[in-house]
């Protein structure tokens, strides 16, 4: 085999053994979501957002956020991220989990049953709405409740997303003390990147995180 044909097979197979490896060699944060913007830069995006008291008028509809939305082929968002934040993910014909193992980043609970799990909306839908979100198109709304390149859909215990419910970083965070730099970072960069306002209580949290990061 001529030299340029070696390195080019040598750069295909590491390249083809990448996904593998680096899922096992990852940590949890970068497997659990897209990675958020650094503490830097969250702070920055921090001090440009609106503080604004929130409004619930007209009142909060679920079923104006379009979610679980087809994403390739048989697979919607839900089955998605199950498959992008587990290992040794197994699905059937239908897309559905079948077999894997996930580790709720928010806790550190493990689980090899998909039904366990929630997909937490980071920055809640209601909170989205009474941040701007009330104003968006249904397809805005859409887009928000199925963004798979934001850090705003992550796979974790259902029972704490439950409590969680639509409360904003001065109400909860995640139990996971270790976990908070980052939810705190993705929080910011979502509500930047929609152009969401925060209320103030829930600044001076933000503000408190992300100077500990």
């Amino acid at each position: 085999m001529h030299a340029p044909s070696l390195l080019l097979f040598v750069v295909s197979s590491l390249l083809a053994a990448a996904p593998s490896a680096l899922g096992a060699a990852l940590p949890l944060e970068l497997r659990a979501l897209p990675t958020p913007v650094s503490a830097a830069t969250a702070r920055t995006y921090l001090s440009s957002l609106t503080v604004a008291a929130e409004s619930n008028s007209p009142a909060y509809d679920r079923d104006l956020f379009n979610h679980w939305i087809t994403i390739s082929g048989s697979c919607n968002t839900r089955e998605t991220v199950l498959k992008r934040d587990g290992t040794n993910v197994v699905t059937d014909s239908s897309c559905a989990s079948t077999s894997g193992k996930w580790v709720s980043p928010y806790d550190n609970v493990a689980t090899t049953l998909a039904s366990d799990l929630d997909i937490d909306h980071l920055v809640p839908l209601k909170e989205a709405w009474v941040s701007g979100a009330r104003l968006w198109t249904n397809a805005q709304r859409e887009a928000f409740a199925n963004d798979l390149t934001r850090p705003q859909l992550v796979a974790v215990t259902d029972d704490l997303n439950q409590s969680k419910g639509d409360q904003d970083p001065a109400e909860w965070m995640p139990p996971l003390a270790s976990y908070r730099c980052t939810y705190a970072r993705a929080w910011v960069q979502v509500k930047y990147y929609y152009n969401l306002s925060i209320d103030s209580a829930e600044k001076a949290a933000l503000t408190n995180y992300l100077s500990a990061c």
